[in-house]
């Protein structure tokens, strides 16, 4: 393997252990991890569109191991989730479009913002609602599917512009859209989760931004520190600490991105 294989594969490891740790945001760190990491191996990933490209890919693949695990326990609602994907994806083909004809580092500059907003709203407490036997049919359909498909919409764009997982944004609009817990909530969002990275990466792989090599270490790489990640959980507990270490990394990930790029626009 060569040494940007390596990064690649070291930098899904990473972002799979955060994942494991805290369970969810540790995705808003694959681009930064590919752009300045991987990218300082390899000139392709260098590249703002290239590293957002290859890290929607990831972010897809990743959510459909984590899919996999909530539908074998019955927390995914699933009428809800793919209504709420399928608005995101539209949203997602839109906001990716518009991400690709961005300046790069206009790009960079606003999604290092992104990462501030993130950390912030990861020391939150997370609250589901109180609608455990909430479900889509003919007699609500008129009450949610409006909701489901404005909070999608809107979810899939942001995440197609910048190229995250935005299962941030997700799992709060999946409970404001029909109150369901929070662990139906988590669960359902990696429907649309796996819907918004797919559709961004296909957008990105069209004018090819993609480094699918990268892409498949980072994934394997994922994996393996999601499941490392999820066993050191269960024996050392996930601790609010973990999230004050994570947020302030990220805040400080997001600084640094964003005055980087913006001393480049200056």
């Amino acid at each position: 393997m060569i040494p940007a294989d390596i990064a690649a594969l070291v930098a899904g490891v990473a972002v799979g252990l955060i994942l494991g740790l805290i369970g969810g945001g540790g995705s808003i760190l694959a681009v930064p991890l590919l752009l300045y990491g991987v990218g300082a191996l390899s000139p392709s990933l260098a590249d703002p569109h290239m590293a957002i490209g290859t890290a929607a890919v990831a972010v897809a693949a990743t959510a459909l191991l984590g899919l996999a695990g909530h539908a074998r326990g019955g927390s995914v609602k699933w009428p809800c989730a793919l209504v709420f994907a399928a608005s995101g994806a539209a949203g997602a083909a839109a906001g990716s479009t518009l991400g690709k004809q961005t300046d790069g580092d206009a790009l960079l500059a606003l999604f290092g913002g992104v990462m501030i907003a993130v950390a912030i709203l990861t020391l939150r407490r997370r609250a589901g609602g109180d609608d455990p036997d909430v479900h889509l049919d003919g007699a609500s359909a008129r009450r949610l599917l409006p909701r489901l498909a404005g909070f999608g919409a809107a979810a899939g764009a942001a995440s197609g512009f910048f190229g995250i997982g935005g299962g941030f944004l997700v799992a709060p609009g999946l409970v404001a859209a029909t109150s369901m817990p929070l662990l139906s909530a988590v669960g359902s969002s990696l429907v649309s989760v796996a819907a918004f990275g797919a559709t961004t990466a296909a957008n990105y792989a069209l004018d090819g931004w993609v480094d699918w090599r990268a892409a498949a270490l980072f994934t394997l790489g994922g994996a393996a520190g999601g499941f490392a990640g999820a066993a050191l959980a269960r024996r050392i507990g996930a601790g609010p600490w973990l999230k004050r270490i994570f947020s302030a990394i990220v805040m400080a990930v997001g600084a640094f991105v964003s005055i980087r790029a913006i001393a480049e626009i200056l």
